[in-house]
């Protein structure tokens, strides 16, 4: 499970020019290395905003292979409830849901076009979050290749990618690079992203952690069978050296605009000692923009904001802490982030179809829409704040989520979901036909949440790190 720590401790930060990371990269990459984030020496207070615990125990095993084999209902509560959620991890039992948050903030970046269908939450009553799996080893993320195949690739965090076939888990992996993935806390298999042409080229995205505890972005490609991948086809995209072992981010995903778009945290640590969120020059704290078709490894998109100069090309967005989880409206393309707090506030960040590259999400300047750094922004400078937030009577790690577009619920139609893996919450979140966001507490699953999928259809599905997959659907 996941848990957030506080700790005193004295965590030693790497040696930038970690020579085991750079030659493990070089040897993978034929003598090349992109080594673009800064990492300066400092002991300061750990604090983890989102820890992915360690690779399960025998407990948490026996838990995952007890789920019954015929899909059951997740069961839910009511969210009437007024009652405050405790700030430790959830029991066995789920507490019962706060109120929902106050109105949500409205962001200083809008979207183009109001909807023109009238979105209205429906009645959480009438829906169930419906059991598609179990027996899954740490589950993090799920993705689909869009291959038409309905194939459903699971994240295991110890490095291990599982495929879902018509409700069935094969016994096989696609793929498992567990050798070479350093696991677990916040560190493991963190990301996963196909290629918009899979079906073509095969090729596929992965972020991990390695053995030395740095980011990994690396290709890879599919073998003659389309259930398994070729581990020896690895291909280094990116290296980043990581100061601290937390705040590693890990959501990768493709752009409507073709682009590959990676999400790091701000490198660890309490309050981002290095102050990486605000510079410019550094990859850590950023949403990431790279080329995938244009270059080798990659490509600088021209209209990335720092394509000529005055900061890494890669970067697209600045001010994040630790970009857990972040997806693309399928329909609109709009951007909505997921971005864990420090130690009061869980926030929703958006960016609409669109938009210029070079927003700032505000860390450390503020967490949400408050103050936390000592240090006050510069003059000019514009931050965007997020479009909702919550505090931590209501939950402790934020999961971004996706927009609903799939066939099977209409009444969901552009509801973003979003939850928050401490307190097993989901949300629901929309702008309505004026252009305001409204917000509001859906269900209460007691799930230790740690991401969100979807499938080809667009329908939405819930990851439990306790080895579990859900399928929202109709009772």
């Amino acid at each position: 499970m996941i848990r957030r720590l506080r700790e005193s401790a004295n965590p030693q930060v790497k040696d930038p020019a970690n020579r085991h990371f750079n030659e493990s990269i070089r040897q993978r990459s034929g003598g090349s290395v992109r080594h673009l984030t800064a990492c300066l020496p400092g002991s300061l207070l750990l604090l983890f905003a989102l820890a992915l615990a360690a690779c399960a125990g025998p407990e948490e095993k026996r838990a995952a292979t007890s789920i019954p084999a015929t899909p059951v209902e997740l069961q839910t509560q009511p969210a009437t409830a007024t009652q405050a959620l405790p700030t430790p991890l959830p029991s066995a039992t789920p507490p019962s849901p706060p109120s929902p948050s106050p109105l949500p903030v409205i962001a200083t970046l809008t979207a183009t076009t109001p909807p023109t269908r009238q979105v209205e939450f429906p009645d959480p009553a009438g829906y169930q979050w419906r059991l598609v799996s179990g027996g899954l080893n740490s589950p993090v993320g799920l993705a689909n290749a869009g291959d038409g195949s309905q194939r459903l690739f699971v994240l295991e965090q110890p490095g291990v990618i599982r495929i879902l076939r018509e409700g069935a888990l094969l016994p096989d992996p696609f793929l498992d690079i567990s050798n070479q993935v350093g696991c677990c806390g916040e560190r493991g298999l963190l990301g996963l992203a196909f290629h918009p042409n899979y079906e073509q080229n095969g090729f596929f995205y992965l972020n991990y952690t390695d053995l030395n505890g740095d980011t990994v972005i690396s290709r890879f490609s599919v073998s003659s069978d389309p259930d398994r991948a070729d581990p020896a086809s690895e291909t280094l995209v990116l290296g980043v050296p990581q100061p601290y072992p937390n705040h590693n981010g890990g959501s990768m995903a493709f752009g409507p605009d073709g682009y590959l778009y990676l999400g790091l945290g701000d490198g660890g640590s309490g309050g981002d000692p290095q102050g990486n969120g605000q510079n410019p020059d550094v990859l850590l704290g950023k949403l990431l923009r790279l080329d995938m078709d244009s270059g080798e490894p990659y490509a600088i998109p021209a209209d990335n904001p720092y394509a000529a100069g005055g900061g890494a090309a890669e970067v697209w967005a600045s001010g994040l802490r630790n970009p857990w989880r972040f997806s693309f409206d399928r329909l609109t393309g709009d951007l909505y982030i997921g971005d864990v707090g420090q130690s009061s506030w869980e926030e929703i960040d958006f960016s609409p179809a669109g938009s210029p590259g070079g927003v700032n999400f505000g860390w450390n300047f503020r967490e949400g829409t408050h103050p936390y750094s000592d240090t006050a922004p510069p003059a000019g400078l514009e931050l965007i704040d997020p479009v909702v937030e919550y505090g931590h009577d209501q939950g402790i790690t934020v999961i971004g989520g996706y927009v609903y577009r799939g066939e099977r619920l209409p009444a969901w139609q552009g509801i973003y979901l979003y939850g928050d893996y401490g307190s097993g919450l989901i949300w629901g979140l929309f702008r309505d036909s004026s252009g305001v966001w409204q917000n509001t507490l859906l269900f209460q699953t007691g799930s230790t949440i740690t991401s969100f999928g979807e499938d080809e259809q667009g329908e939405v599905y819930l990851v439990d790190h306790m080895g579990i997959l859900f399928r929202l659907e109709q009772k």
